[in-house]
């Protein structure tokens, strides 16, 4: 067995958020934080899909508070740490606060890949307030690899526990990722840390790819639950991993059994590579897009595609969820 240990983090309660239309109940929390706790899941992330404070008009509303989901997981889970995410400007330090109180013991405070600098208050009343702290950098394909080394030393100095890495957009191959990956991990001295998307197939590839240059915490969700064309799918992740002698701490039947028995049955619809999902990893766009991309198109009349298009050319990132009826209408103006 390989001696480096791969920590394996779970978001289906966070990224799985967008594929249900955040419509979690404490049932399904409960049943799913208790058997990914039992499978030996090193971290188990839930919010709403755009971060706790995320149910909004903007972003969708959540059918039952992640404060309540909160304190249903964490009086289930015993090992895992209980993580939530943050983004600066939809989530504040309160927000983390209320969090914390429910259960919580880890966030990962998420910026856009140059944006590092406005989660610096945000880690830093983690730290001191002794929560496991992770700087996530989002749409990592939009930037050179010295950029992101530039704005992950930001979230070293503000004291983050390692640095994790998200190809939002599901846009990359496994050259891009190991371009990223290995220059942070040259640069910096915390571990790093990598989430993938599978829009364009290539999440569990990249996630390798990922680890072959030295990441060692690996983002995942259960039948790849997740915004977009979802995420690397962790039982099969883990799997892999198993059979190339990575040590994962994980029981890889029991992340199955979780996956088929307890979120296969709540799924609204299979986890698939549709057309338009393909584009959002084309086109470079935000994978949480893709659902309002839907109603826009139907609303306007439109094919998602030529909107996916028209925003990725616009170079739309996170938080600018408003914009796509703006653009749908644009586009229908011009039909």
């Amino acid at each position: 067995m390989r001696s480096d240990k791969i920590n394996i983090v779970d978001t289906t309660l966070r990224d799985g958020s967008h594929a249900v239309s955040h419509s979690f109940t404490v049932e399904q929390v409960t049943a799913i934080a208790a058997g990914l706790d039992k499978a030996g899941v090193d971290m188990i992330e839930l919010s709403h899909g755009d971060g706790i404070a995320g149910s909004s008009i903007n972003y969708g509303f959540s059918k039952v508070s992640e404060m309540d989901l909160l304190e249903a997981a964490g009086k289930v889970i015993k090992k895992a740490k209980l993580a939530v995410l943050l983004l600066p400007g939809v989530g504040t330090i309160e927000d983390l606060k209320k969090a914390k109180e429910r259960g919580a013991n880890a966030v990962r405070v998420a910026t856009h890949v140059t944006e590092a600098d406005i989660a610096i208050q945000h880690i830093g009343w983690a730290k001191q307030n002794g929560m496991f702290t992770v700087g996530f950098l989002m749409m990592t394909h939009m930037a050179s690899p010295e950029k992101i080394v530039e704005q992950a030393k930001i979230f070293v100095d503000a004291g983050a526990d390692y640095i994790n890495l998200a190809d939002s957009a599901g846009y990359m191959i496994p050259e891009d990722v190991k371009q990223r990956v290995g220059a942070l991990r040259n640069a910096i001295s915390l571990p790093v840390g990598f989430h993938a998307h599978n829009n364009i197939g290539m999440a569990i590839a990249n996630a390798l790819a990922a680890i072959e240059e030295g990441a060692n915490f690996i983002d995942g969700t259960c039948r790849g639950l997740g915004a977009g064309a979802g995420n690397a799918q962790i039982e099969v992740l883990c799997a892999v991993l198993k059979r190339l002698g990575y040590n994962i701490g994980a029981d890889i039947y029991a992340m199955m059994d979780v996956a088929e028995d307890i979120v296969e049955p709540i799924m609204q619809r299979p986890q698939t590579i549709r057309t338009d999902s393909v584009m959002l990893g084309f086109a470079g766009v935000y994978s949480s897009f893709l659902l309002h991309t839907r109603k826009a198109a139907e609303k306007f009349g439109l094919v998602p595609r030529d909107i996916l298009v028209e925003l990725g050319k616009r170079r739309m990132v996170g938080g600018q969820e408003d914009m796509i009826v703006d653009v749908a209408y644009e586009l229908s103006k011009k039909k």
